[in-house]
């Protein structure tokens, strides 16, 4: 069965939106030490994850990119059931790394709800603010509600996560030292790849009205 080029796009993309957050939110669990800034390991491929929902707001509409943003919370919950049943099971006797594997792929209770719960919030308001702008712009200015819509949704990410996960457990200066640098460190990234998004968009549409012609 031939599929329309539309939809092999929108499929395409969903699937690069939903690999991004899985594998973000497995390797979250190692921190690294960019140039003296403290960052969780998933900061290398989760910020394209907006850069997608951007994406796919811009092509196919406000419904489709809230269907997505529903289905990558699907896929990051089925992904959290899978690895802790994984952790459950008895290992075979010969293997040696079953403590090795669990202090890797655990996630605490709270940090499992933090990451869903900024998740949601962060790119459903991705979505909202990307419409609001576009309905005031048209067509025009793709690069202004991209990084605004950006801005706005990595803040609340970053606010939500680092808050429920480490309030109490740290000073409050630490945390808000935290927030600071990831949102700076995510927000410089989301800048940094707006060229990107705007190869993605004109690509698009570039093969949608060769497709159009041909039809």
């Amino acid at each position: 069965m031939n599929f329309p080029p539309e939809e092999k796009r929108f499929l395409y993309l969903t699937a690069t939106f939903m690999t991004l957050l899985v594998v973000a939110n497995i390797v979250s669990a190692k921190v690294i030490d960019l140039w003296g800034v403290i960052l969780p390991a998933a900061v290398i491929g989760y910020p394209l994850t907006y850069l997608l929902t951007d994406a796919i707001s811009e092509l196919y509409g406000e419904a489709r990119a809230r269907q997505v943003v529903y289905a990558g919370f699907w896929a990051n919950a089925l992904m959290l059931l899978f690895v802790q049943a994984t952790i459950l099971l008895p290992p075979a006797g010969f293997w040696p790394l079953q403590e090795s594997y669990e202090s890797v792929m655990a996630s605490s209770a709270r940090v499992v709800i933090a990451s869903m719960l900024s998740y949601f919030a962060a790119q459903m308001a991705d979505v909202k603010v990307f419409h609001f702008i576009k309905r005031r712009t048209g067509e025009k200015h793709f690069w202004l509600r991209k990084n605004v819509s950006t801005a706005i949704s990595q803040l609340l990410d970053t606010s939500i996560f680092i808050v429920i996960a480490f309030y109490g457990t740290m000073p409050t200066d630490a945390l808000l030292q935290m927030i600071m640098f990831q949102y700076l460190v995510k927000t410089m990234l989301a800048v940094v790849d707006t060229p990107l998004s705007y190869l993605v968009v004109k690509g698009a549409r570039r093969q949608r009205a060769v497709s159009g012609l041909a039809g």
